[in-house]
């Protein structure tokens, strides 16, 4: 069924007081969207921080009077009104439209991502079957792309990796997938583990090949190869935490990083790992070293 639209042109700090207003004269659900580009990368913890420029949106029934919403905002806010508009948009099947746009792609010489939807373009290849769910990674990102490239092109036969920030398991499932032993997977959101544990069983994955655990469970473990597909700031203060799980002798490959944060992070590393040259993707970094 149709809605109507309606959308405010705020600053950050009048964000609460409209979002209130909007819920009291009847929205359905309001949404807070970027109207600049502006990005934030890494917000403080516990703090939900707003772009300079944002645009309010709201839905409402679509036979609502966008008018009598327009008045009783102001008398609810006792202030002008910001730059407003509404219009009546068409609904539509949102899943349905993700999904269409999001096809089977391929990362170095074997590995191909292919949506759980989808028919494998290369059945004779490594095909890993993906539905991300709610949590972060399809391989879309250059983040990602850099390290599923890495992974393709590392002898992994009889490795133990572990995925630090593992997402929708999408690197350590492709590890595995491509030759490695074992696997362990950790973060900080449930939903992640969830969404990594379903993706294992969709690529036949045996839950003993590859436990999920959030960090303050994870038990203590070197790993041939360790993966952390986060970002800049956690990947700098964890470094020391970080650098033990590796053996000596292993590997690591850290994305999740801005290509003028890339200098900062290799730094943190450089004493315990002898650094490849930093790869970059549309302006982002992936870097990789075999430890001391």
């Amino acid at each position: 069924m149709p809605w109507l639209q309606v959308r405010l042109a705020i600053s950050p700090d009048q964000a609460e007081t409209y979002e209130d207003a909007l819920l009291e004269v009847g929205a359905v659900s309001v949404t807070f969207m970027d109207a600049e580009d502006q990005p934030i990368f890494e917000p403080e913890l516990n703090t939900t921080p707003l772009w300079t420029h944002t645009h309010l949106l709201a839905l409402f029934e679509a036979d609502t009077d966008a008018t009598a919403v327009f008045a009783h905002l102001q008398l609810l806010t006792d202030a002008p009104l910001p730059e407003h508009h509404a219009e009546v948009i068409e609904d539509q099947d949102w899943e349905r439209s993700w999904m269409d746009n999001f096809h089977p792609m391929r990362f170095g010489q074997r590995l191909w991502i292919v949506p759980s939807w989808h028919a494998a373009p290369e059945p004779g290849a490594v095909n890993l079957l993906l539905d991300p769910g709610l949590a972060f990674g399809t391989g879309t990102h250059p983040t990602t792309a850099l390290c599923l490239e890495w992974l393709d092109g590392q002898p992994l036969e009889n490795c133990e990796v572990l995925d630090f920030g593992c997402g929708s398991g999408i690197l350590a499932i492709a590890a595995l997938l491509l030759g490695a032993k074992h696997a362990v997977g950790t973060d900080i959101d449930v939903q992640a583990l969830e969404a990594s544990r379903d993706n294992a069983s969709r690529n036949g994955i045996a839950e003993a090949s590859f436990p999920l655990y959030l960090p303050e469970d994870l038990p203590a473990h070197q790993a041939d190869v360790l993966v952390a597909n986060i970002l800049a700031g956690p990947l700098v203060s964890l470094a020391p935490q970080l650098s033990t799980l590796v053996k000596p002798g292993g590997r690591l490959a850290l994305s999740g990083i801005l290509a003028e944060q890339g200098e900062e992070v290799a730094a943190a590393y450089a004493a315990d790992f002898d650094l490849d040259p930093i790869a970059n993707r549309d302006g982002w970094v992936r870097i990789s070293g075999r430890r001391r």
